[in-house]
């Protein structure tokens, strides 16, 4: 009944072996294998095609249910019929009703052109129900083959995609339809392969190397993620969790020395994270793509954190419109699940620049502060070094109803930098000086700005900033402050349908 050998020929794994081995042992219960095709035309018969090329069904992972979905390109190129797209709309629908997550692996040609309007009407099925789960249980699509034309917009409106090296192929038209019309030539895997969603196009949030490493990866996620938004504030095994606010880590000794002494240095956020969150328990989310911002999720003595930091290391961690993008998606799954969210905050502003104006860093931008307005899970920011202009305000900060605001000593809150604020402010005053005069001045005035300006005690008197903490001491504070916000109850609400985020 199974070709197994078609696809080992291809260096795939067939649909059912990718179900076997990413459930638990003998734990898939399939769901839907008599249903075949309806259609009689284009020389295709009633009940020609088994299972009608796509196995469905549940089994568990990590010992916790999950829904599946394996699309058999075996069968007629795995392409979508109705009776097809109906299994997988059914399935999704299933893990909907027992708040469970779905996993969907695609590996197919597209949709059954003999089959017409038919074959559209399954994919809209999947679609609705797509858009019914957002927010309500996680959809994983796993990439292990073809993906093109309309089927790649189910996994679009998925939580996590996940691309393999040599085996995933993603586009909404195919190099021979854009010979076509364009003329232009270019490969599939140039066009749409694992690494242009992973780095390029930010389509991807998981990119592995091969199919069992992919699997492997989607058990780390889904051992740290809630499996329904009921799950609450606190993912973790409450019988764990103590009100235990001075306890040391192994971590801790180190945080205070990751900063380098010079604020125009740069650094990597990651060893920050590091010391942070449990040891190895950190999974980063589009890790290639869009690097001035780090997203991800990690355990803080055991409980799920969702991270958001800027990464001093590429672009001195500016915001521009992709890594806007990749922070504002990211802010709103944890919310949908109440994962609280810790940012990490070191920002110089958004990325100036006329191809960034082009692009619509105000539309993109303004999608991180609508993000974070909207949340109401746990926000607790760290202000590590910069926080600058708008991208202060961006990132979580107290104007945008963030729980806690810590600062480190070395934080910098103002609305530009010491050296651009004291050459506008003192610009003209300067223009006549001669050049020894004009730069002990401005060396004055920078040091007078940094006191006045730029301490992070001048933002705590006002309130913006709850407190100034050490380097070593925010593993624990943060974590008693989420102990302390497990009940969050969020008092500001207007009766509405919903906002309007600038897309």
């Amino acid at each position: 009944m199974y070709n197994f050998e078609k696809q080992h020929k291809l260096g795939k794994l067939h649909a059912l072996e990718r179900i076997c081995q990413l459930l638990d042992k003998d734990s898939f219960r399939e769901i839907g294998s008599g249903i075949t095709n309806l259609e009689d035309a284009f020389q295709i018969k009633k009940g020609q095609f088994p299972y009608d090329g796509v196995i469905t069904g549940y089994g568990t992972i990590g010992g916790q249910k999950v829904f599946i979905y394996s699309e058999d390109f075996t069968v007629i190129g795995g392409t979508l019929g109705k009776q097809h797209g109906f299994k997988i709309a059914r399935t999704i629908r299933s893990a909907i009703e027992n708040r469970c997550p779905v996993i969907g692996i695609n590996d197919s040609g597209g949709a059954r052109i003999q089959e017409g309007v038919n074959a559209l009407a399954g994919y809209g099925e999947i679609f609705y129900y797509n858009t019914l789960a957002s927010g309500y249980i996680p959809q994983i699509s796993i990439i292990a083959g073809n993906c093109a034309g309309g089927a790649v917009y189910s996994p679009g409106i998925t939580d996590f995609i996940f691309v393999i090296d040599d085996i995933s192929q993603m586009f909404v038209t195919g190099p021979k339809v854009i010979k076509s019309v364009t003329n232009e030539d270019i490969t599939a895997g140039d066009l749409g392969g694992a690494k242009v969603h992973a780095e390029k196009s930010g389509v991807a949030h998981f990119h592995a190397s091969s199919e069992k490493e992919c699997f492997k990866m989607v058990h780390k996620l889904l051992d740290t993620i809630p499996h329904c938004y009921q799950e609450g504030h606190l993912h973790t095994a409450k019988k764990s969790l103590t009100m235990d606010y001075n306890t040391s880590s192994n971590f801790d000794n180190k945080m205070a020395s990751i900063l380098p002494k010079q604020s125009n240095q740069s650094y990597d956020i990651h060893d920050v994270i590091h010391e942070l969150v449990d040891k190895d328990s950190f999974l980063e989310v589009q890790e290639e793509f869009a690097k001035s911002a780090v997203v991800g999720f990690g355990r803080l003595k055991s409980i799920t954190i969702g991270i958001v930091a800027n990464q001093p290391n590429y672009m001195a961690g500016v915001l521009d419109c992709d890594s806007s993008d990749k922070v504002a998606r990211f802010i709103r799954y944890c919310d949908a699940y109440n994962i609280p969210i810790v940012t990490l905050t070191d920002v110089p502003g958004f990325l100036p620049g006329k191809d960034q104006e082009y692009k619509g860093i105000i539309r993109h931008g303004a999608k991180v502060l609508y993000a974070y307005s909207e949340a109401t899970t746990i926000k607790i920011n760290v202000i590590l070094r910069k926080a600058y202009g708008g991208a202060y305000i961006a990132m979580s900060s107290k104007h945008l109803r963030s729980d806690f605001v810590y600062a480190w000593p070395s934080a910098e809150i103002a609305v530009m930098g010491a050296e651009g604020a004291c050459d506008i402010l003192y610009g003209k005053q300067m223009k006549d000086m001669d050049p020894g005069e004009k730069a002990k001045f401005r060396q004055e005035k920078i040091e007078e700005y940094n006191l006045k300006f730029m301490n992070p005690k001048i933002a705590a008197m006002h309130g913006y900033v709850d407190e100034v903490i050490r380097p070593e001491a925010t593993r624990d504070r943060i974590y008693g402050d989420i102990l302390l916000l497990s009940n969050k109850h969020s008092t500001d609400h207007v009766h509405k349908k919903h906002g309007n985020i600038p897309l």
